[in-house]
């Protein structure tokens, strides 16, 4: 199998000493260029200098190099509107790539994942999946679907929770899916500078990817993963239930509100429950809800709840030990535990950290100097 420089640990390993990389090619005596090759995979050092390059950078051969293994598998849950550029897929590689470091320190997982077969948005199949989840998860038809049991679901399947604050509207993405193929680990970043009503559908449909790892990175995942969230928040007999209910609506205004009350039952975003409603009766072929998408939408731009991270952390910003702190509690993540290892064995400074989480450098600084205490 075709070697690599493990670029990703020599960076880090450049951080700690304060080298760039011309630096580093002075004390080998190489060109900058060949550096660059060797940390794009476009070259590989021969065995004299393979050992300069371990010796300056204090490095073991089994950290410094690595076998050439399957790109990471990326897959954004986007912003209304949003377009994902080139830029935006090569960025995720690039986390993906400075997660595979930190696989090995993550607890040992055995566990069975569950898999969607033969995945589809057709109405009765969706339900079929989502039903099948429900029965695992262990709750009926028209329960609540917590956020804690859609935590479980993820532990469950061997997907390691990430939570982010990346900003509300500022950020591209309000949740990346990161699926390291060689490995069988996916990573899961979450927003938690979003809204609570639309929090849990973001999290279903990152649970739909991991469900379904073939689809991830395709526009059919895309739209699966979204079709199967609605399902399995609101099932068909909940849509049944609320249509009923609005058939004795006479207004759009009266459909609303009994829709809302739906919506804030289920804590999930109002336009969710209108788009299940709306699933059910044209399955059904029964008359369409006299409110229309564009009267959802000027509601739901209205009001508002709370952001998960205000939530969390109100009134005040979260330092890094409350921040580290809620994503174990509350997400029951074991990312910062298996961080703290990697950071200690390996002398990993802050710059990784700022890598991968995407975040200011003072920041990382920050929840570098509460891993290493």
């Amino acid at each position: 199998m075709e070697k690599l420089i493990h670029s990703e640990t020599v960076k880090a390993s450049l951080a700690t000493l304060g080298w760039s990389q011309k630096a580093l090619a002075e004390k080998i005596g190489v060109s900058p260029q060949s550096v660059t090759n060797w940390l794009q995979g476009v070259d590989f050092p021969r065995p004299d200098k393979l050992l300069k390059l371990a010796t300056n950078l204090g490095l073991t051969f089994e950290k410094l190099v690595v076998s050439k293994s399957a790109q990471p598998v990326v897959a954004f849950r986007k912003k209304a509107g949003s377009i994902t550029t080139e830029q935006h897929i090569l960025n995720a590689s690039s986390m993906g790539s400075l997660l595979r470091p930190l696989v090995s320190f993550l607890p040992t997982s055995t566990v069975l994942r569950t898999q969607i077969q033969s995945p589809s948005t057709d109405y009765e199949m969706l339900q079929t999946a989502a039903a099948a989840v429900r029965a695992k998860i262990g709750i009926g038809a028209q329960a609540v679907l917590q956020y804690q049991q859609l935590i479980k679901e993820f532990n469950d399947n061997g997907a390691v929770i990430i939570p982010v604050m990346w900003g509300n509207k500022q950020n591209h993405g309000n949740a990346l899916h990161i699926l390291l193929p060689d490995d069988n680990v996916t990573f899961i970043y979450l927003n938690l500078d979003t809204y609570l009503e639309d929090f849990k559908f973001w999290m279903a449909h990152e649970l739909a990817h991991v469900y379904t790892p073939e689809l991830a990175g395709h526009d059919a995942g895309e739209d699966f993963a979204d079709a199967f969230a609605g399902a399995l928040l609101f099932p068909k007999e909940l849509a049944q239930a609320a249509y009923a209910e609005t058939t004795h609506a006479k207004s759009k205004s009266g459909e609303i509100t009994i829709l809302r009350k739906y919506a804030h039952e289920h804590q999930i975003s109002l336009f969710s429950v209108y788009c299940e409603v709306v699933n059910y009766a044209n399955a059904t072929n029964l008359p369409s809800l006299i409110a229309t998408n564009n009267d959802v939408h000027a509601v739901r731009s209205m009001v508002h709840g709370n952001l998960v991270s205000n939530a969390l952390f109100s009134p005040e910003s979260p330092n890094a030990a409350a921040y580290i702190a809620a994503s174990h509690s509350v997400f029951q993540s074991p990312f910062f535990h298996s961080l703290k290892r990697m950071l200690i064995e390996l002398g990993t400074g802050s710059g990784y950290i700022q890598q991968l989480l995407d975040i200011s450098l003072k920041d990382a600084i920050a929840l570098h100097t509460e891993l290493m205490n």
